[in-house]
């Protein structure tokens, strides 16, 4: 032991000598400075909180206090990095161990009152507060988000929706306490985007009065359910319904897993999906019902019913119709993924921009300082478009939030659309905005802690789950042709989804395109109403062409996907414009207007150059693509001067974003290492020492 003692004596020392005299080294050289943003850049020219209003409206009190929760709590990891701290799970740590912090979270946030009235109050405000609460704890991190939205989205919907009054008074206040804990069992191993095609049964026993649920195959394993690997104690299941050897179609029943003590029910099997390439706080599982027994009265029968002596019932008859209103309240899913990608594109913007703000390279002349990432043309052109851009979809994702909480029978259909055209398109650009932020930020951006590299795969599976993209694209493409063509048959004007344009002749696009013209409202509408129109007659008339020749419908929808790709795209696009020209239309002349004219231009001229389409079908010519390329590069540097204040207005407390976006020289000193890492006193070291003899 005096050996160990001495040995460790000395390894002390030469840390001491070591330490010392690399820090004697540093004050002796000439080292690169960290300068904030904001003493550097220009004032702000417009009124950043009246912009970030723009983006959160009425929420935004509430977003913040949701923030300033997660802050305050000691269970949301902080630490300090460069003299600030931030908060963010601990990656490192097992997947058992980011679940049950997940968890404890969410039990934090439940005593401290954040889920009261998330499922018991009504109307267009609660179901508001709902989609802010789910998707601002997202922010934090994307498990917890996925958690609270299986639970209160998913499992809570389904009761709300597709349940009537006495499921409604049974389930909803327990699930606000987390008495129960719920999931969503729809996906099967074998079925996915085709929910028609499940292959679950569930038969009704009248001599019992209840439902036998069967998974009869492997591939009928419900798979990838969140919160049945660990937590559920209850899940709504998907099942085919098969009454006196009738097939019903998919209906929906409500089945006890897991008894209060959390031990599997019999009949249940339950498997874990296991480890993941992000979501490891999510317990994600696999499900098997060998003849499970529930009551009759959990089917969920808003749409449909079950007598006691096993009469089925449904006031509407045809089935198609009865699938469509069975799952229309679940469309809440698309309505979190859409705005909650806006938050992840708007949490690695910020860092990203603000890195390139204080992060030099390079040197025009000998001996003059280097120059400001975003001072760079090229650096410009990958992160300015990609902030316009967010505005545009951030303006899109309220629409749509407002247009769901008030939702009717006769705008269902509207809601299923937009939907559909601002998941995929929100999730598309969420994960292209982080793979450029992550570049942008060069080998910082690999760092966990900087949260853009990580978050890609956290994020990743939104571009599969509640609908693959390209399948949601042809599903947009269908109903506008569906739409154009009843018109056609009633012999009246197209009315809705914001096709009344069709109406209209067809806009003539100048020949010879000049920066002045193509900043104008008017041409903007134009070219993406001619885009629209254009495709979709385009479609129309492949799909009619190919009926006449005998081919069958399934068939046409098959071989037609790349247009009807594009016209799902053009209509997203077209969408995203309007809605960004509404809220622009509300805000007074001044620098926040001239700011937001800048960004309306910039999204549109981004989506010319970008999307093939605009050359492909000759709605650009290639001289007119070149003068929009050029605008690009010009309103690049427009924007240049309000990139701090545009991500500012974003909104995201420092707290939640990473070092690399404030002080990064001193987020990485010695200090910081010593201060973390390095072995801190003889006691450690004689430790080590110890351990290995």
């Amino acid at each position: 032991m005096d050996r160990v003692n001495f040995r460790a004596k000395v390894l002390t020392g030469h840390l001491k000598n070591h330490h010392n005299s690399t820090i004697d080294l540093l004050h002796t050289a000439q080292c690169v400075n960290y300068s904030p943003p904001e003493l550097c850049e220009p004032p702000s020219a417009f009124n950043t909180k009246a912009l970030r209003k723009l983006l959160d409206g009425e929420s935004m009190d509430e977003i913040d206090y949701i923030f300033n929760l997660m802050i305050q709590s000691d269970l949301f990891c902080p630490r300090e990095r460069g003299g600030k701290v931030f908060i963010s799970p601990d990656f490192n740590k097992s997947m058992e161990h980011q679940r049950e912090m997940t968890m404890k979270r969410i039990n934090y946030l439940r005593e401290q009152g954040a889920f009261d009235g998330w499922l018991t109050r009504k109307g267009p405000d609660a179901e508001r507060s709902g989609f802010t609460r789910g998707i601002t704890f997202g922010v934090y991190d994307h498990s917890l988000g996925i958690k609270l939205g299986v639970h209160f989205f998913l499992w809570g919907g389904a009761i709300q929706f597709m349940g009537t009054k006495r499921h409604q008074d049974k389930w909803l206040k327990p699930t606000e306490t987390y008495e129960v804990i719920g999931c969503f069992a729809m996906t099967e191993l074998g079925h996915g985007s085709n929910v028609r095609g499940i292959e679950t049964i569930t038969r009704y026993d009248a001599s019992t009065q209840e439902f036998i649920i069967t998974t009869p195959c492997e591939s009928a394993q419900k798979y990838w359910i969140g919160g049945a690997a660990n937590h559920a104690t209850h899940a709504v299941v998907f099942s085919q319904l098969k009454i006196n050897g009738v097939n019903q179609g998919v209906h929906a029943f409500i089945a006890q897993i897991r008894d209060a003590n959390g031990n599997i029910c019999p009949n249940v099997r339950i498997a874990d999906c296991g480890h993941k390439i992000g979501l490891n706080g999510v317990d994600n599982g696999r499900i098997w019902f060998d003849n499970l027994r529930i009551p009759r009265e959990n089917l969920l029968n808003s749409v449909a019913d079950v007598s006691p002596d096993g009469q089925y019932s449904s006031a509407i008859k045809d089935p198609d119709q009865r699938f469509a209103a069975f799952l229309a309240p679940l469309l809440s899913g698309r309505v979190t993924i859409a705005a909650g990608s806006m938050n992840i594109t708007k949490i690695g913007l910020a860092i990203a921009v603000r890195y390139s703000l204080s992060r030099r390279a390079f040197s025009i002349r000998p001996n003059e300082p280097e120059v400001l990432l975003l001072d760079y043309p090229s650096h410009q052109r990958r992160l300015l478009p990609l902030v316009a851009k967010t505005y545009a979809l951030s303006f899109a994702s309220e629409y749509l939030k407002n247009i769901y909480v008030n939702r009717t029978r006769q705008s269902i259909k509207t809601v299923h659309v937009v939907s559909s055209a601002l998941k995929a398109t929100s999730t598309w650009h969420g994960m292209r905005t982080l793979q450029e932020c992550r570049e942008a930020c060069g080998g910082q951006g690999l760092k966990t802690e900087n949260h853009v590299g990580h978050l890609k795969s956290e994020f990743d599976v939104q571009l599969t789950f509640e609908g693959d993209n390209y399948v949601l694209m042809q599903q947009i493409s269908k109903a506008l042709l569906k739409e154009i063509l009843a018109a056609k048959r009633r012999n009246k004007p197209v009315k809705g989804l914001g096709l009344e344009h069709l109406n209209k002749p067809a806009p003539i696009i100048p020949s010879h395109l000049t920066s002045s013209a193509l900043r104008t409202a008017q041409f903007q509408t134009d070219i993406f109403c001619l885009r629209e129109r254009d495709l979709l007659h385009r479609f129309e008339t492949e799909v009619s062409q190919r009926e006449a020749r005998g081919e069958s419908m399934e068939h046409i929808f098959t071989v037609t996907y790349q247009i009807a790709e594009d016209l799902g795209r053009a209509f997203s696009d077209r969408l995203v414009l309007q809605t960004f020209l509404d809220v622009e239309a509300t805000v007074p002349a001044g620098s926040l207007k001239d700011v937001l004219g800048l960004l309306r231009s910039m999204y549109t001229t981004i989506v010319m150059e970008e999307d093939a389409s605009f050359l492909r079908y000759g709605y650009l010519s290639t001289d007119n693509a070149a003068v929009v390329r050029k605008e690009v590069l010009k309103l690049c540097s427009e924007v240049r001067p309000h990139a701090l204040a545009l991500v500012t207005s974003f909104g995201i407390p420092d707290a939640l974003l990473g070092p690399i976006a404030f002080n990064w020289i001193d987020a990485n000193a010695w200090s910081s290492v010593k201060d973390n890492d390095t072995i801190k006193d003889n006691d450690t070291v004689f430790s080590f020492f110890s351990n290995m003899l």
